[in-house]
């Protein structure tokens, strides 16, 4: 399966910007697994950990998020975090 491009953004900075094999994104609404070829999809974050998997098996990097929103669109998966702590 294709990657998914993923960027992770804060009003201060870009965090990330790269293919990957999936993220999970901690939603108000529950916990989603994004992946490529997802459906356009929008939620707004809960304070909690994003797992990035770089690669099908591996182990996730877990990065913490407080609030903002994830956006999946023909580009990928957009994530706006009000603050990270990685």
């Amino acid at each position: 399966m294709a990657d998914l491009h993923f960027e992770l953004v804060t009003p201060d900075r870009q965090v990330m910007s790269e293919d990957v094999y999936m993220v999970v994104v901690p939603g108000t609404e529950g916990d989603s697994g994004i992946m490529a070829g997802h459906a356009p999809y929008m939620t707004t974050l809960k304070n909690g950990e994003i797992s990035v998997y770089r690669s099908a098996g591996a182990a996730p990097e877990k990065i913490a998020v407080s609030g903002g929103f994830a956006e999946v669109g023909d580009k990928g998966l957009t994530i706006l975090a009000e603050s990270v702590e990685a």
